[in-house]
């Protein structure tokens, strides 16, 4: 990671499995209880990864009805039927407090956006049917100068221009931003943009990653 504090003006953010926990963990459970092959659902997620029924949702091409037969139609094909409404819910993960510290941090001083891969049909990006924890949710979305989501612009990451959108919504180059997400094929066109960053496997690891680059604490 190259230390490029001195242009910094924005720092960049994935929502889930960045202020949230992964639903990876949500899915590897999920797989153990049906009996199927661990990572199966992350590997029809990745067939195809431009078209599938995940795609097409994130991008709102489809309604939650009809990704929940495309899907069911994907993992057939792979061998054991899933429909996509059982995986809907799976998605929503508990909110990192620590992370929320952080962002409120660097919100002080930084240019902030939320770039994240949605589905229309749940309550916003960590899709959560919990009252509680979608109002908890909004509170922390309300902390970014900018959401960039892609039910609502029809575009997704890794695609370029999503993150094209971010930066002329805040008005900087993309050398003048840090990314956080914790998926490296997300992270990868950003990065030959120009931007830095930073692949996220954990609060404290994420936290001590953007300290290093912008010089201040991140910690409450």
């Amino acid at each position: 990671m190259s230390n490029q504090r001195a242009g910094i003006k924005a720092v960049l953010w994935d929502f889930g499995g960045v202020f949230t926990t992964s639903p990876f963990a949500n899915f590897t459970t999920y797989e153990a209880a049906k009996g199927l092959p661990k990572d199966f659902i992350r590997t029809i997620n990745a067939r195809n990864s431009d078209g599938n029924a995940w795609a097409l949702m994130e991008r709102n091409e489809v309604s939650r009805e009809e990704f929940g037969d495309l899907f069911a139609a994907e993992s057939k094909a792979a061998g054991h039927e899933v429909h996509g409404s059982e995986i809907l819910p799976l998605l929503s993960g508990n909110l990192q407090p620590e992370m929320v510290t952080a962002l409120e941090i660097v919100a002080k001083s930084y240019k902030t956006a939320c770039l994240t891969n949605n589905m229309r049909t749940g309550h916003g990006p960590s899709m959560t049917r919990d009252a509680d924890q979608a109002a908890r949710i909004a509170e922390v979305m309300e902390i970014f100068g900018h959401v960039v989501q892609s039910s609502q612009t029809g575009i997704r990451k890794p695609e370029p221009r999503f993150y094209e959108i971010a930066c002329e919504m805040l008005e900087i180059a993309p050398t003048e931003a840090v990314f956080l997400d914790d998926l490296g094929v997300n992270l990868k066109p950003a990065r030959a943009m120009g931007m830095t960053t930073i692949k996220v496997t954990g609060p404290d690891q994420a936290i001590a990653d953007l300290e290093a680059v912008l010089g201040i604490s991140l910690r409450g």
